[in-house]
């Protein structure tokens, strides 16, 4: 029986590091919808125009996306995956358009924060921010831009049909994002088991409130990868606590909530699912010795080929 493909919304543009997280979490066979906000890949999804939202959530370098956190209780969809992508910035521009004749740099802020070693070396370059990086590399190819690059994915390099001048310029080669995966509280019915979940709770403003509850996971082999807390909106000194756990034993995490369950309240399961792990996940690479960035030659000099894809 023939089966419809998952429709699955992302903030930004197709090709953007959104899309990239989707295809690895479901493969490349689904209907991607396009939004230009996080808020309305959740209405798309409660209209129904979607099956699955993928969201970043934090950065190895940015942190946590701390207004995503408030639009998962805010729709309360349960979480029912993660995936880690690997940031990795390349500089693309239109076929046969050569370093020389650059001007101008165009990206989401965040990804030109990122590559600020490499336009230390070209200072004469224009820095133009825009809200998507696969949406730079669109417009140049929409526009014909020959004096324009950008910086985006290898995917965003293919489906907009760019060459690739200068890979990986990104200044830290350890930097990801990991994304979550949401859906229908009826979808995630069909999904069943699972090693990690993410919760929300308040514990009271007294000494040792939260230890309580951090004791209860060590205490049942539980393990905390990651707490972030917010500010409770109106309420002074009250705080959600985000907390992601994983365990190794069903009965560890079962234990541990019916135990933490006395020292919290407006205690919620955000999901329940299964950890990311991905043995193919690059290695970070080795220092390199020289810088092997692009090459400009001198005014009188023969011109030299940039190098393509």
């Amino acid at each position: 029986m023939k089966t419809e493909k998952p429709r699955v919304a992302i903030q930004g543009t197709r090709a953007s590091f959104h899309e990239e997280a989707a295809f690895k979490y479901f493969g490349q066979d689904i209907e991607t919808i396009e939004c230009n906000s996080f808020k309305q890949t959740f209405e798309a999804l409660q209209k129904k125009e979607a099956d699955y939202v993928v969201m970043a959530i934090e950065n190895s370098i940015a942190g946590s996306i701390l207004p995503n956190y408030s639009l998962m209780m805010s729709y309360s969809f349960p979480v029912v995956g993660e995936v880690y992508i690997p940031i990795q910035l390349h500089l693309m521009a239109l076929p046969g358009v050569r370093f020389e004749q650059i001007k101008y740099v165009t990206s989401h802020p965040i990804a030109i924060r990122q590559c600020i070693d490499f336009f230390d070396e070209y200072p004469h370059l224009k820095i133009v921010e825009s809200s998507d990086t696969a949406a730079c590399a669109k417009r140049i190819r929409e526009e014909n831009l020959t004096d324009t690059v950008a910086i985006a994915n290898t995917l965003a390099a293919q489906l907009y049909g760019l060459d690739v001048l200068e890979r990986r310029i990104e200044s830290n080669k350890k930097n990801f994002t990991r994304f979550l995966i949401l859906t229908t509280h009826e979808n995630a019915k069909k999904k069943t088991g699972g090693n990690k979940a993410s919760l929300c709770f308040q514990v009271s403003n007294e000494v040792g409130s939260l230890a309580k509850v951090l004791n209860i996971f060590a205490q049942e082999n539980v393990n905390m990868s990651k707490i972030q807390s917010m500010p409770v909106l109106g309420k002074p000194n009250d705080y959600n606590f985000y907390v992601d756990i994983e365990w190794e034993e069903a009965k560890q995490y079962d234990a541990a909530i019916r135990q933490i369950l006395k020292y919290t309240h407006n205690f919620n399961i955000l999901g329940e699912y299964q950890r990311f792990e991905d043995d193919t996940t690059p290695k970070p690479l080795k220092a390199e010795k020289t810088k092997k960035y692009i090459s400009v030659k001198k005014v009188g000099s023969p011109q030299s080929e940039s190098p393509k894809e």
